[in-house]
């Protein structure tokens, strides 16, 4: 729920995933979305122009969130057979198959992309060769809301429109939409429906049959300022020949990607893994998530998206002879929109069914919120203070151990047992023998 303190901002932190329909679908325009002092974006309410509508509170995806109905879905593990293309995304080119699709209709696309200083907002592109933006993966959390008005005015337009997004954001603008733009069902009717009989959720009226939606299973989303806190650092250590940055680059391979600095010429100047890289240890410690992932309202798998997508390392549980270290993507189809796109898009792909059930077993991050770390407030403190070489150095140091770590993992790469350790892992933990 929106409500306003003296200072006209937002109180209850938890409850807002900062996607920004509120802003956008207010009629009075009352409502900005700033950010606070770690970096996140909420709404700040003009109160002597709120006129009591409602609208917001009714359209916030967080307060009208639905439970986890279940419906038929469809389940994939797909690499694309562009190589180039799997090579430079996150996992196996899922995305950019269902957005190459979307623009030979001539429609648009929106991601997350870097924008000017590496800022990260959702923008639309409406060419093949600008797809790259959206490729590998970007742990800070994006600003949407311009883009869900966008999505709308082309959609309205009568363009086809895909918009990616993680599931909150997702659902945010499907709100929006649905507030927006009269016509289009946000829910099917299932009421006196058994299961079997129980349809995905169609947005299938009016502009919405030419929307395709993409979400992404989602840890939690880090500080925007903690995330320019890394940039600056890196800016002063590379200085101008830091050209772009990359969160998971498979410079070892898939299964041990690493957050790499690279020059104009696209030669890597820094790739760290998890293990070093002081960004990624923070966003794995969750000390810098947003307040509403500790309490995230879509960890669910029945989703009113038409894809889901996800990591596969254990691709070799469901097809070991897609076990290439080059990235697989594990895809789940809510809709008939989304199984009419896969059916056409099914050739650019090599792709395997998976049972859903399988598929989502043990998925962690669909399911389960990330846990408040217990250093979280005093880590988000100094981050407000301290400049990024101070504040990584004082909280995620390159210790003995750090370094130990980097050298072990880097001798199995090497020496080509690193896939074979991680699987080990895996079963250990699954409780496999």
């Amino acid at each position: 729920m929106i409500t306003v303190s003296g200072n006209n901002t937002f109180e209850e932190k938890q409850a807002c995933c900062g996607c920004g329909a509120c802003a956008e679908i207010c009629p009075a325009g009352c409502i900005r979305m700033e950010a606070d002092a770690e970096g996140f974006l909420y709404p700040c309410v003009d109160a002597d122009r709120c006129i009591g509508c409602g609208l917001c509170e009714k359209h916030c995806p967080v307060t009208a969130a639905g439970a986890d109905e279940p419906f038929p879905q469809e389940g994939y593990i797909v690499q694309i057979l562009d190589e180039e293309v799997r090579r430079q995304s996150t996992a196996g080119g899922a995305f950019t198959a269902i957005a190459r699709h979307v623009l030979q209709q001539g429609g648009v696309v929106f991601g997350a992309a870097y924008t000017e200083g590496f800022k990260v907002r959702h923008v639309g592109v409406d060419r093949e060769e600008e797809l790259w933006r959206f490729r590998n993966s970007k742990y800070v959390q994006s600003e949407t809301a311009q883009a869900f008005k966008e999505a709308g005015q082309y959609l309205q337009q009568g363009r086809y429109v895909c918009f990616s997004g993680t599931p909150c954001q997702i659902e945010g603008l499907l709100n929006y939409l649905s507030g927006k733009y009269r016509g289009g069902r946000q829910r099917p009717e299932t009421e006196g429906a058994g299961e079997k009989d129980r349809k995905a959720p169609e947005c299938r009226d009016g502009i919405f049959e030419k929307l395709v939606t993409v979400d992404v299973v989602c840890h939690a989303v880090p500080s925007p300022l903690v995330f320019e806190k890394y940039v600056r650092m890196q800016k002063k250590r590379f200085g101008d020949r830091m050209a772009s940055i990359l969160f998971r680059e498979k410079h070892f391979g898939y299964k041990y990607s690493t957050m790499t600095v690279r020059d104009g010429e696209g030669r890597d100047l820094y790739a760290h893994g998890i293990d070093t890289d002081p960004m990624l240890r923070a966003f794995f410690s969750d000390v810098c998530d947003r307040p509403s992932c500790y309490a995230c309202r879509f960890k669910k798998r029945y989703r009113r998206s038409d894809f889901t997508i996800w990591d596969c390392y254990t691709v070799y549980q469901f097809d070991p002879r897609m076990d290439d270290d080059r990235g697989t993507t594990r895809v789940l189809v809510h809709s008939e929109k989304g199984r009419e796109v896969f059916a056409q898009i099914r050739e650019s792909l090599r792709w395997s069914a998976v049972e859903p059930d399988a598929l989502t077993a043990g998925v962690r991050e669909m399911f389960h919120s990330v846990e408040v770390s217990g250093r979280r407030e005093a880590f988000m403190r100094d981050a407000a203070v301290l400049g990024g070489r101070a504040l990584f150095q004082k909280w995620f140091p390159e210790d003995w151990k750090v370094r130990a770590e980097r050298t072990a993992r880097n001798v199995l790469v090497r020496t080509g047992l690193y896939s074979g350790a991680k699987k080990m892992l895996f079963r250990i933990r699954s409780g496999r023998k």
